[in-house]
């Protein structure tokens, strides 16, 4: 029987196709059709197609897309629509890369309508580098975050999707990354049901996502992608999921070359199709049929996975006769003009004001100091899993936008941390007494005759992915050579780097050449070898320099990057900063300090996670030089994570998370810091005061971990952030409320803008049982969990009622075993900006009635 989602008008007739072509197949053709790249089957009509595509916060990976802040800073926004309209932008734009093609066409690797998004997994510790494509560290935000997602992605008909979402890694993953592929989970059935798997269940079952992926780490001993408990028995038997599950990349592989839970490639791959895994993304699968000769698994098992994974593409109209009524979208709508509104909204949306000492929003005619790593970096903007921006806007340039070039002064002042290159910035660079380097770009790879175009580039930091970088080039195939001069800011020593993309699955990358003077210092043919060269200058004057790329690769893209020394980049910024009213620094992390096992060992840093959450040392000097010039200081940081950094909160003016916004993330900051735009997002982690403050990364326990486990004082709690005005509250209802188990709870609250601007409030609903604990639990209760929370728009003196209806499960307890009951006893409800005691807002009392409801898993 075919999957549900397989619902379209002429059903039978695919199913009967689905089903005839399975009964042609030899089992090595069988095989291909279940790896990620699957060939082309010319008898059924089926053109090759790679059903890995991305869209985490925009399109991503095939050329220009509408680039909206990361994922974290997406639910930073708290707001549900929002989180449907993203969805529903990135599925309008897969569809409008995917209609640029004829429909016979073979579709590469991220060309396809299968999208591997949203990450659901729970952000538990901030040292994990991938936490930023979460939705925040609470099951209840990022399940109905990821619902809107889901939703948004996959349209309004089940029957014909406009695409398909993937909830990941299902289930318990969130690092280590140095370990990622053989770590085994070891949580309690009662942190698994608790906080692991509730955002996972209630997209699937919900959000109706009609695919989901599988961990690389194992749980409990078991691989996640060779777990039948997991797939079959919870999936699909519990939640009654009906979709595909696809491995995430190589996790098959991993069950025997890393896990070591099945000796080779053929028992791997058996185990995973037998758990329920129905497509592989990677080649294990080809051991197939090796495995059904062997006896490993029969090949019954095969077709079933086929028939979910041909159901697929059936459903999206893209195979065995169907169509679609997502067929008449244009490839014009790619990063059309709504899109990109919606993008510099979501910015808008997701800044959170941490700290704020009477200092924001600036005045007209403010003369601003610009300082920071973070003031003019593409990759901050863009994150990682993302689409190529076609003209992203950086604070710095944001800024002189808003307020006027001839109101602000520029200085990078740091690096990111030890060691780590950073653009070089536009103030080392010139050519024809313009700032940045004089850009020929040619049409073949020759570098001879006369450019296609020449123009000035302001730095040289770009992100060709799929994406000419002048009209009138090709994706591949052409040349640019950049010539100018470089000033160091004072003699010292200078690492000099060029970074180019590196093939994803092979070897090599561009090629380039790096002079200066005349002599050439990086000479890289496309090895991964000599991209680093280290200078000592014995003065400040300036050199030639001279950059020569050649685009040969998919991947397109080239960063002028640079370690200078810190004494010479603090006396820059201090010297910005004496000739200014404001500093305004830019602080943060990278996507080249956090992220997915990432090449980097410096000093709070490994692989792609952080050993220390502290603002990283060259920063906080750079911080307290600044400070040092009695200038007010703001602090914006830009992260994909919680940074420690109590310095700011006591010293500076004020404190902004901005979060990686974004292509508009610029004008979007630019527009709070001129109070155009009242802040309103709310922080969805909370930010801790010091690494010592949390367990061990490794340990997966959610002891003292979270708002809702946490028992020490946060930096910033979650569910912080402040405005520009103040908002009161009342009770809307009867001060004491009672409910019989089983049944949803009705309660409201009245909201007011007491204060003179217009502004977002992020009403919030917390439950925490009273003590005594309730009869019956036998079990730590939680600190308390979040139960509701709605995002509201309100004039000055304006009030609201704001109603929630908390569901009978958000309402229920976890036991040790993992069983979640009702238990009658009293608990307490806040309703407010905030968590209690960080936010105005009232309590009310609530009694829970009658006898114990057990709820299904």
């Amino acid at each position: 029987m075919l999957p549900l989602l397989l619902m379209v008008a002429d059903a039978s007739a695919a199913s009967q196709a689905i089903d005839q072509t399975i009964a042609t197949m030899t089992l090595e053709e069988k095989a291909a059709q279940l790896g990620n790249a699957a060939p082309a089957l010319p008898r059924a009509d089926l053109p090759a197609y790679d059903y890995w595509s991305e869209g985490l916060h925009g399109f991503a990976r095939d050329g220009v897309a509408t680039v909206f802040p990361q994922a974290m800073a997406l639910a930073a926004t708290w707001d549900v629509d929002l989180l449907h309209k993203v969805g529903d932008v990135v599925s309008t734009e897969a569809r409008a890369h995917y209609n640029a093609k004829p429909r016979d066409a073979d579709r590469r690797r991220f060309g396809g309508l299968h999208i591997w998004s949203p990450n659901v997994n729970i952000f538990r510790d901030p040292r994990w580098g991938r936490g930023q494509e979460t939705y925040g560290e609470d099951p209840y935000l990022t399940g109905r975050l990821g619902i809107a997602f889901v939703q948004g992605i996959q349209g309004p008909d089940p029957a014909h999707p406009k695409a398909i979402a993937t909830p990941k890694h299902f289930a318990a993953h969130s690092g280590p990354e140095a370990g990622r592929n053989s770590f085994d989970v070891d949580v309690s059935p009662r942190d698994l049901a608790e906080t692991y798997s509730p955002a996972f269940r209630a997209t699937l079952t919900q959000g109706q996502a009609l695919s989901t992926m599988c961990a690389y780490n194992s749980l409990n001993g078991t691989p996640a992608c060779a777990s039948s408990a997991l797939l079959n028995d919870k999936a699909r038997g519990d939640w009654g999921f009906k979709g595909m599950v696809v491995s995430d990349c190589d996790a098959v592989g991993y069950i025997a070359t890393f896990h070591h839970y099945r000796l080779d490639a053929k028992g791997a791959a058996a185990a995973a199709l037998k758990a329920g895994t129905d497509l592989d993304c990677g080649p294990t699968y080809d051991a197939l049929p090796a495995a059904v000769r062997e006896g490993l698994v029969p090949e019954s098992a095969l077709d079933q996975a086929l028939r979910r994974v041909f159901a697929s593409r059936a459903a999206l109209g893209i195979a065995f006769g169907q169509r679609s009524p997502w067929d008449k979208i244009k490839p014009s709508q790619n990063d059309a003009p709504q899109h990109r509104a919606l993008a510099e909204q979501a910015a808008e949306k997701a800044l959170v004001l941490l700290t704020n000492k009477d200092r924001l929003p600036l005045k007209t005619g403010t003369r601003i100091a610009v300082i920071g790593p973070n003031a003019d970096s593409l990759d901050t903007l863009e994150s990682n899993y993302h689409g190529t921006a076609a003209a992203p806007v950086t604070p710095l340039e944001g800024i002189r936008t808003r307020f006027g070039a001839a109101q602000v002064r520029y200085a990078q002042g740091s690096a990111l941390a030890e060691g780590v290159p950073v653009p070089v910035p536009e103030t080392a660079l010139s050519a024809n007494g313009k700032p940045g380097l004089q850009g020929a770009y040619f049409a073949s790879t020759e570098m001879s005759g006369t450019p296609l175009l020449t123009r000035q580039d302001r730095k040289i930091d770009f992100d060709w992915d799929r994406a000419p970088p002048v009209k009138g080039l090709g994706e591949q195939d052409y040349a640019v050579r950049w010539t100018g001069q470089i000033t160091p800011p004072a003699a010292g020593r200078y690492t000099l780097r060029i970074d180019v993309p590196r093939c994803f699955d092979c070897e090599g990358h561009d090629p380039f050449t790096l002079w200066i003077d005349g002599k050439p210092v990086i000479t890289d043919g496309g090895s991964d070898d000599g991209v680093e060269t280290v200078l000592d200058f014995a003065d400040a004057r300036p050199r030639d320099i001279r950059i020569d790329y050649i685009h040969k690769s998919e991947d397109g893209g080239i960063g002028l990057r640079w370690v200078a020394p810190l004494a010479a980049q603090q006396a820059e910024a201090v010297a910005a900063a004496r000739d200014a009213d404001v500093v305004v620094a830019f602080t943060g992390l990278s996507p080249t300090l956090e992220g997915e096992a990432l090449r980097l060992e410096v000093p709070g840093f490994v692989g792609g996670d952080r050993t220390a959450i502290e603002l990283p040392a060259p920063q906080k000097a750079l911080l307290e030089a600044l400070a040092g010039t009695g200038k007010p200081l703001v602090v914006v940081q830009m992260t994909g994570s919680a940074i420690a950094d109590p310095w700011s909160k006591d010293h500076a003016d004020a404190v902004v998370a901005a979060w990686y916004p974004g292509q508009s993330g610029g004008t979007a900051i630019a527009r709070m810091l001129a109070g155009d735009v009242n802040p309103g997002g709310r922080l969805p982690v909370t930010f801790y005061a010091a690494t010592r403050d949390m367990p061990a990364y490794i340990d997966y326990s959610m002891k003292n971990r979270t708002y809702r486990f946490f028992t020490g004082k946060p930096l910033y709690p979650f569910g912080h952030g402040l405005s520009y005005t103040s908002f009161t509250y009342a009770a809307g209802d009867a001060a004491g409320l009672s409910v019989a188990a089983g049944q949803p709870l009705t309660v409201s609250v009245d909201v007011a803008n007491s204060g003179q601007r217009a502004g977002d409030e992020v009403v919030q609903a917390y439950l925490a049982p009273t003590a005594p604990q309730p009869e019956g639990r036998t079990v730590p209760v939680l600190q308390r969990q979040l139960v509701g929370f709605s995002r509201i728009s309100l004039k000055p003196g304006e009030t609201r009622k704001v109603s929630f209806t908390v569901d009978p499960r958000s309402l229920s307890l976890v036991e040790l075993d993992g069983t979640r009951a009702i238990v009658p006893g009293r608990y307490r409800l806040f309703l407010g900006g905030g968590q209690p005691g960080d936010a105005g807002g009232v309590w009310r009392d609530v009694t829970i009635t009658g006898a114990r409801t057990v709820l299904a898993k």
